[in-house]
C-alpha cells in the first residue's frame, strides 16, 4: 500500500473563510495526531456503536481490496483509477479537509483513487458498481468527481455484496454545471459502510444528491456541502429502511459560506424489527457572509413495530439575520390512523393498506431520483422489506426530535 503524507495541491475553498467552532464540527486537520480515536462519547459519535465499526473510526489495518468496480462511460466522461503524482489534481477537489480519523487515514494512506470527469451535457447515467465479496476484509477507497463548467451528468453509485468499507467521495461542479448523484447502499446484511460525501458547488451551480441505504449491519453515511461562488443551489433527498438489528445513520452538513445559496434537505426512514435503530442529524451554518441565502430540512420517520428507535436531530447555525428563510422539521411516528381507516373504509385489507402507506411515504423521493431503472429497483426492494413483517406499530420507541 502506497503511503503519502503530502497536503493535496488543490487549494480548499474553506482554508481562508472562518473556522467553524461547534461541537459537531471538530477542527478540520490534515494531521492524522489532530483527530485521535473516537471513544464513543464525543457528540458526533454518541448515536454510533463503536464496537460495530470494525476498527474503521480507529487505526484497523487497511487490506487489498475484495470489492471489484464496474462502471459505464458514456460520451462526455472519462473514468480512470490515478496513482502517483496524478492525485495531486484531484485530492481535495471537494474543498474539504479531514474532520475524522477515517477521512485524515484515507488522504494519507490510500496511494490511488478512482475518477470521474464530466465534460459536456451527459444525457444517459453514468453507473459504478461496487461489488463486495468478502465482509472479513478491511479497506478504504478515494472517488473524485470532476463536472466541468456548464457541463450536466447523472452518477449513480450502487454497493452490494458483503464488505467492510471506509469510503471517501468528493465533489466539484464548475460554475454553472448541473449534477444529480445518486448513492445505493445495499450491502448483504454482514457489511459495514463508514463514507462521506462531500461537494463544493460553483457559481449558479446546482446539485441534487440522493442516498439510499437498504442493506448492511451498519452503515454510517455523512453529506458535506460547500459552496465556491453565490448562487449555487443544493437539494439533499434520502431514504432508509431500516430492519432488525441494523443501524443506519446520516448526517448531513450545509455550510452556507457564499451569499445567495439555496440548500432544501429531505429525508425519510420506516423501521421495523426489534433493535432496528436509524439516526438522521442535520446541520444547516449560516455564516455572516451568507446573506440572502433560502434553507429548509426535514426528516420523517416511519416506525412500523415495536422494538425500533429512530433519533432524529435537526440544527440550525445562524450567523446573520439577512436570509430569505431558514427552517427544519423533525417527525417520528406510526402509522396514519386516519389513513389506514380511508383506505380500509374502502374494501383494502389491513396489511395491504399499511403497505399502499409505506408506499406512498416513499414514493415522492424516489421520484425525484430521475433514473428510472434505479427507481424501478428501489420499489422492488421496498416491496421485499414489506414483505418480511409489516406490524400495528404499537408501543414504538421514539428518539430525539
Amino acid at each position: 500500500m502506497t503511503t503519502t503524507t503530502e497536503k493535496p495541491a488543490v487549494a480548499s475553498a474553506l482554508e481562508t473563510s472562518d473556522r467553524v467552532v461547534s461541537h459537531l464540527h471538530p477542527e478540520p486537520s490534515y494531521d492524522l495526531a489532530d483527530h485521535p480515536v473516537p471513544k464513543g462519547l464525543e457528540e458526533v459519535w454518541r448515536f454510533t456503536p463503536l464496537k460495530r465499526l470494525r476498527g474503521l473510526h480507529a487505526d484497523v489495518e487497511f487490506q487489498p481490496s475484495a470489492i471489484e468496480c464496474t462502471w459505464t462511460t458514456p460520451d462526455g466522461v472519462t473514468i480512470a483509477g490515478v496513482s502517483g503524482d496524478a492525485l495531486e489534481q484531484w485530492r481535495g477537489v471537494s474543498g474539504y479537509i479531514p474532520s475524522d480519523r477515517l477521512s485524515a487515514r484515507i488522504f494519507a494512506e490510500v496511494g490511488s483513487m478512482l475518477t470521474v470527469d464530466v465534460t459536456d451535457e451527459v444525457s444517459e447515467p453514468v453507473v459504478i458498481t461496487l461489488s463486495g465479496s468478502d465482509a472479513s476484509v478491511v479497506e478504504a477507497g478515494h472517488i473524485a468527481v470532476r463536472f466541468a463548467p456548464h457541463s450536466s451528468a447523472t452518477v449513480v453509485f450502487v454497493h452490494e455484496g458483503p464488505a467492510t468499507l471506509g469510503q471517501l467521495v468528493e465533489f466539484e461542479l464548475g460554475d454553472g454545471a448541473q449534477a444529480t448523484v445518486v448513492t445505493v447502499q445495499d450491502w448483504t446484511d454482514d457489511s459495514v459502510h463508514v463514507g462521506r460525501h462531500t461537494a463544493r458547488i460553483g457559481r449558479d451551480a446546482s446539485l441534487k444528491h440522493t442516498a439510499v441505504t437498504f442493506g448492511g449491519d451498519l452503515v454510517r453515511l455523512s453529506t458535506d456541502v460547500n459552496y465556491a461562488a453565490p448562487g449555487g443551489s443544493v437539494e439533499l433527498f434520502g431514504l432508509y429502511f431500516v430492519d432488525a438489528g441494523q443501524h443506519l445513520e446520516h448526517r448531513l452538513w450545509v455550510d452556507h459560506n457564499q451569499p445567495r445559496t439555496n440548500s432544501n434537505v429531505d429525508y425519510k426512514g420506516a423501521l421495523q424489527g426489534d433493535g432496528a435503530h436509524s439516526v438522521w442529524i442535520g446541520d444547516v451554518l449560516i455564516r455572516k457572509i451568507a446573506e440572502g441565502i433560502n434553507t429548509y430540512e426535514s426528516n420523517k420517520n416511519l416506525v412500523l413495530t415495536d422494538g425500533a428507535r429512530a433519533d432524529s436531530v435537526p440544527n440550525l447555525e445562524i450567523e446573520t439575520g439577512e436570509i430569505e428563510g431558514a427552517g427544519h422539521a423533525s417527525t417520528t411516528g406510526r402509522f396514519d390512523d386516519e389513513q389506514l381507516f380511508y383506505l380500509q373504509s374502502r374494501g383494502i385489507a389491513e396489511m395491504d393498506a399499511r403497505r399502499l402507506v409505506v408506499h406512498g411515504f416513499f414514493a415522492d423521493i424516489v421520484k425525484k431520483i430521475g433514473v428510472p431503472q434505479i427507481e424501478g429497483r428501489l420499489m422492488e426492494t421496498i416491496e421485499a422489506e414489506l414483505a418480511l413483517h409489516v406490524g400495528a406499530g404499537e408501543g414504538v420507541e421514539v428518539g430525539e426530535a
